[in-house]
């Protein structure tokens, strides 16, 4: 089901504005992925991975309202819609598959002796 596939910063994007639900804009976007994964995300970056899920019919836009403090241009605020619902559900069901199909002792510490 290729239609349904995310990347992993795709993925990560849509987590977090499921998170922020209301509140998910750029820099809200941006500052909780920073602090959640405690890594940088450039703007670039992430205006890329918004376009490209809202193409996608995973997330929705809208304005806010303007504000003085941004020279009078509204926030562009992002919903995940049905079909990203759907897409996020996706990746978890195949992500937890995978993870039960990983026998036990391949994830158990093994010492390997160098030879």
């Amino acid at each position: 089901m290729k239609k349904y596939q995310l990347g992993e910063f795709e993925e990560v994007v849509m987590l977090t504005v499921g998170i922020l639900y209301k509140d998910a804009y750029g820099l809200s976007i941006k500052k909780e992925i920073e602090s959640r994964l405690k890594r940088g995300v450039s703007v670039g970056a992430l205006q890329t991975a918004l376009k490209r899920l809202e193409d996608k019919g995973y997330l929705k836009s809208f304005d806010g309202e303007a504000t003085e403090e941004r020279a009078g241009r509204p926030k562009k605020y992002f919903q995940i819609t049905a079909l990203g619902k759907k897409a996020m559900e996706y990746s978890k069901s195949t992500r937890d598959e995978l993870w039960r199909a990983i026998p036990k002792v391949a994830l158990e510490l093994k010492i390997v002796e160098a030879l």
